[in-house]
């Protein structure tokens, strides 16, 4: 049968992709193909006027790391980055304020926006690694809201990019894009990225709150690689084994 889709959040975004994640308690593998894309998609913003505060900011992280991941993809393209700067741009001027006014329609209205395009952008390129590793995360600690866990790792994971060179020139475009108008270096999407944080509440997210211990951070990347190792095939650059674990421990509080 075909697929409508009427979103009640704003942070997968698969109503304009056809993934799905499957999840076993030990597994949590994305899935999709043609006919798992949504022939119809009614993105309405005031379905999702009562979503908590906490869970409006995990989702609108998880619909920003959609984009940012696409746009340093390898596969990234004219089409796609159109829409990851767009919908990166849209989280940074407006998430914040969903998280602090849930009833604020304009606000609401942009993170939903920001969310469908990521979706496409879903659609036209892809994830990297980071989605790998907290996949890999909370399929041993469903608890663990999918969007918290990106929170958890990404400052660690984009310097770990912003270090190697690879992508420096769409790190700062990403920067300026989430409101950091004379970013002139990587790090300055970190800077950013810290920031966004901040202000939506979320800049001290404990992976030990979620049970997660130090030593299964090991287990946790040998999961990653052998689960969703393809998206270590299109990093911007080489994140081996031995480099998510260290993401994870710089992570881990």
């Amino acid at each position: 049968l075909p697929v409508i889709a009427i979103t009640t959040t704003a942070g997968t975004g698969t109503e304009a992709d056809p993934w799905m994640v499957i999840t076993n308690g030990d597994e949590k593998i994305g899935f999709g193909y043609d006919k798992t894309f949504p022939v119809i998609s009614i993105v309405d913003p005031e379905l999702m006027m009562t979503v908590p505060a906490d869970l409006t900011a995990y989702q609108g992280f998880d619909a920003l790391f959609h984009s940012t991941e696409g746009y340093v993809n390898k596969t990234a393209n004219e089409m796609s980055d159109l829409f990851s700067l767009k919908a990166i741009s849209l989280i940074g001027k407006s998430l914040a304020a969903a998280v602090k006014d849930g009833g604020n329609e304009e606000a609401r209205a942009d993170v939903a926006l920001a969310n469908t395009l990521s979706g496409i952008v879903e659609s036209v390129s892809g994830c990297i690694s980071e989605h790998a590793i907290e996949h890999a995360m909370s399929a041993y600690h469903p608890n663990l809201p999918h969007g918290a866990g990106l929170i958890m790792i990404s400052l660690a994971y984009y310097t770990f990019l912003a270090k190697s060179g690879c992508c420096d020139q769409r790190l700062i475009d990403m920067a300026k894009a989430l409101g950091k108008a004379d970013a002139d270096k990587p790090t300055d999407f970190v800077v950013a990225l810290q920031d966004l944080q901040k202000a939506c509440g979320v800049d001290n997210l404990k992976m030990s709150d979620y049970g997660i211990r130090k030593d299964e951070l090991g287990v946790i990347a040998e999961n990653a690689y052998a689960t969703m190792g393809g998206l270590y095939r299109v990093d911007p650059c080489t994140i081996a084994k031995e480099d998510t674990v260290k993401i994870l421990e710089e992570s881990y509080r």
